[in-house]
């Protein structure tokens, strides 16, 4: 194998590729990135039989060849390389990396031992790039992130017609987003259930391009498999990853009907305000919000502890309640809606708060909404 290419299309690819390697890997193979010499160009390509990374870009190539090397330090490796085109030649059981005068020579591993990628399934349809990041990333948020509940580190996938929704919870929240895409067949419904983690990382490194394809495989049995594939610098990168097993609980019935209370409240206030008073608010413990009169106050802390109260102006309907939440997952919730102006919708005090955000006037509605489950407030 003897090929030549582009110093930062390389390491943007071989980074890539190698942000997906396991770091416990249970056989050493699996650390390894498989890089592929053909008349086509360069294949880059790692897999932890759980999740394969495919990336392709154009390269001069002199001889055609495989080679299997580390990817953490070929990924170190590239990073800290001049700005020249870089050289790699196989010799022997070893690798030749030649970058203007810096010159690594790195052990290979057998490639007979690497286990083979999984097939990429059929295309199911096409969404825009930055929808699709920004919205995954608005979904993540409520995801959870307890091993011992895999089935809630997973975001619900939802694919009917020209909609797809997604939907993510750990119990005490709930995210739901929905957007447009173009499908590959107009009536078209899907479901999957994909590790959050894997869908987050996937949907912002794919953003070089403007659509993402879509493709996916179910089994029913936990076998299936989901692809996407985008447009990056010099080529094609392409993900796989394996679908969660199990029965995503039926939390759509959860956000209700109707609202006794809403309030609306400027969503940069309220967060400053939730950032300060939460520093004397002990682990675990609520922030109370007081919606009264057009006011909303927030207290936290309490008997001989540290306390702190903050108000902020909110326009109401509805009778006034009080409440409180975990002051990082109300933060989370926030943080993730797009609107400068907030709405606080409840049925009772100690029922969840559904937020979203309140469009301009004449503006979409916002296809985001966050349920949170409220805290026990101490007497």
């Amino acid at each position: 194998m003897k090929f030549r290419v582009d110093r930062d299309v390389f390491a943007d690819a071989v980074a890539w590729a190698a942000r997906s390697l396991p770091v416990r890997p249970s056989t050493p193979v699996l650390s390894g990135l498989l890089i592929e010499a053909g008349h086509e160009g360069l294949v880059l390509s790692t897999f932890d039989y759980e999740t394969s990374a495919r990336a392709t870009l154009s390269a001069e190539v002199a001889d055609e060849g495989k080679a299997l090397v580390s990817g953490k330090l070929l990924a170190d490796i590239c990073r800290s390389l001049p700005a020249k085109p870089v050289e790699m030649v196989t010799d022997g059981s070893r690798v030749s990396l030649t970058c203007g005068s810096a010159r690594f020579s790195l052990q290979t591993m057998p490639v007979e031992d690497y286990p083979t990628l999984p097939e990429m399934p059929t295309a199911a349809g096409t969404v825009k790039s930055e929808l699709f990041a920004h919205a995954v990333a608005q979904a993540v948020t409520a995801a959870g992130r307890d091993d011992m509940l895999p089935v809630l580190t997973g975001v619900r996938l939802e694919i009917e017609g020209s909609t797809i929704s997604l939907l993510a919870t750990d119990r005490f929240r709930l995210s739901h987003r929905e957007l447009e895409w173009n499908p590959a067949t107009p009536d078209e419904s899907l479901a999957a259930l994909v590790p959050a983690k894997v869908l987050g990382d996937t949907a912002k490194s794919l953003t070089s391009g403007s659509e993402v394809t879509l493709a996916l495989s179910t089994t029913g049995t936990g076998e299936g498999i989901i692809g996407f594939e985008g447009a990056a610098a010099g080529g094609v990168r392409r993900t796989t990853t394996r679908l969660l097993d199990g029965e995503f609980p039926k939390v759509r019935s959860l956000f209700p009907a109707e609202h006794l209370t809403t309030a609306l409240v400027d969503k940069a206030s309220l967060v400053e305000s939730v950032k300060r008073v939460a520093l004397v608010a002990e682990r675990n413990t609520a922030v109370q919000m007081v919606f009264e009169d057009g006011v909303l106050t927030l207290d936290a802390g309490s008997g001989d502890e540290a306390q702190a109260s903050e108000s902020i102006e909110a326009t109401m309907e509805g009778e006034g309640l009080t409440t409180g939440f975990n002051p990082q997952f109300l933060l989370d919730g926030l943080q993730a809606i797009d609107e400068q102006v907030v709405e606080l919708a409840f049925t009772q005090a100690p029922k969840p708060v559904v937020i979203s955000g309140k469009p301009a006037e004449g503006g979409e509605e916002p296809g985001f909404r966050y349920l949170l489950m409220p805290r026990r407030l101490l007497s």
